[in-house]
């Protein structure tokens, strides 16, 4: 399900981090604190890898 702006501006921290999945390997994750980070995972050769996108 691709993310909305108001999705994601209306995201609320939890007790426990947690993934606001758009496509392909694209989320957003949202910490207990409030920060929120983009995350991109994807896999080559059979190795999972998660970047960190605008950081």
């Amino acid at each position: 399900m691709p993310l909305t702006d108001t999705g994601i501006r209306g995201s609320k921290p939890k007790d426990k981090p947690y993934k606001l999945s758009d496509s392909k390997g694209l989320y957003l994750l949202v910490h207990s604190n409030g920060s929120k980070y983009w995350r991109f995972r994807r896999t080559i050769n059979g190795k999972d890898t998660t970047r960190a996108l605008g950081m």
